[in-house]
């Protein structure tokens, strides 16, 4: 079985949650004999189409970026040439382009969205591509969301309720390095005091400017790994604020960030708007047997971390809930030990690539059998 992913950003220009989560799927449902390609757009097609972890990444040229949406006249073609070839297409959602390649294309193969988030931020512009949108959604065969509680809270996904299925997404423990004693050792003399860790792009929908200020109210020594483009106006809140327990580390390699991650207190995520669909850094925690804290959202974020099972979940943009979880955490070790086990043992039983991989698998078997003629 052929699967062509579509999506407007993918490896090596960019891995972020989306594109991790095309990989994953890609690379977990090869041992069920299904062979993946990517199609994405890229400033330089010659370049970046290549070989990655078991399949093809293809590229279209990027012309130009308008609100987050990358354009380009050379996709209709490569789409039409690439997905005669594919026994289903997946879309990842959202893309407004990739609705009309799809519709222009008139596909007759069989066609399933992962619907990744709302569209959240270009509420004006949203208004104007919404009948665009209503026409894709009701065209493709099956949609997957990422999270029952997403479903229940997404205005569009209602009305599309009988055709859509849930599929966590997962990681693959076997992805993440083992540090060294010799990079643990470096990371306890850099930072000697417990600390909790974010670890995410620094966006305007992470909740990071509610942490400076939750940060103002605890001593409590917090490190920021990661870049983004609030990064430069986030430094220097807590530059004039003088908050000397707030280290922003920047991007570092894999093998830092699992040293991280294994010798933090716990992981705090303070996305505060609907844009944060899931939060692979909570599955990220959880993989690791680490306290969580979140906000409600309304959203994946707390299928991942449940109140008071596997962490806490305080209201959004509330900074007072959320210094005051931190400091719970730091003084109970217990509670915070048994947070961290049982976010062990949900990654395990609900948030491996394992789990997604084949659960994708019978969707994409189901979905031919479906399209195969009766006789």
């Amino acid at each position: 079985m052929r699967v062509l992913h579509f999506f407007k950003t993918y490896w090596p220009d960019t891995f972020g949650g989306v594109e991790r989560t095309i990989h994953a799927i890609a690379k977990g449902t090869a041992k069920y004999g299904i062979q993946s390609e990517v199609l994405s757009l890229s400033k330089t097609p010659e370049q970046n189409s290549r070989e990655f972890d078991g399949h093809i990444a293809h590229k279209a040229k990027l012309n130009f970026e308008f609100a987050s949406t990358g354009f380009s006249r050379e996709v209709f073609g490569r789409f039409r040439e690439l997905s005669e070839k594919a026994d289903i297409v997946h879309y990842h959602f959202p893309w407004p382009v990739m609705d009309v390649v799809h519709l222009a294309s008139r596909l007759k193969k069989p066609t399933i969205i992962t619907y990744h988030s709302d569209i959240v931020k270009q509420r004006i512009l949203l208004q104007l591509y919404k009948p665009l949108m209503h026409r894709f959604l009701k065209s493709v065969d099956r949609i997957v969301a990422t999270s029952p509680n997403y479903v229940a809270t997404s205005e569009v996904l209602q009305h599309y309720r009988a055709k859509t299925t849930v599929i966590p997404l997962g990681l693959d423990e076997r992805d993440y390095p083992h540090p060294s004693e010799d990079v643990k050792a470096h990371w306890r003399e850099r930072l000697p005091k417990p600390f909790f860790l974010f670890v995410g792009v620094l966006r305007y929908y992470k909740g990071v400017h509610i942490l400076l200020e939750a940060a103002k109210q605890t001593e409590l020594d917090i490190v920021l790994v990661g870049e983004g483009p609030m990064k430069s106006s986030l430094t220097a809140i807590a530059k004039k604020h003088r908050l000397g327990n707030v280290h922003f580390l920047g991007a570092l390699p894999d093998t830092d960030k699992t040293a991280l991650l294994e010798l933090s207190t716990g992981i705090v995520f303070p996305s505060h708007l609907r844009s944060e669909a899931f939060g692979l850094s909570l599955v990220e925690a959880a993989m690791f047997g680490k306290p969580m804290i979140s906000s409600e959202i309304g959203t994946g974020t707390s299928y991942v971390n449940v109140a008071e099972e596997t962490g806490t979940v305080v209201p959004a943009c509330d900074s007072t809930a959320l210094a005051q979880a931190m400091i719970s955490l730091a003084s109970d070790d217990a509670l915070a030990a048994r947070y961290g086990d049982a976010a062990r043992r949900r990654y395990l039983s609900m948030f491996t690539t394992g789990r997604m991989a084949s659960s994708y698998a019978s969707i994409y078997h189901q979905m031919l059998q479906d399209a195969a003629p009766t006789r």
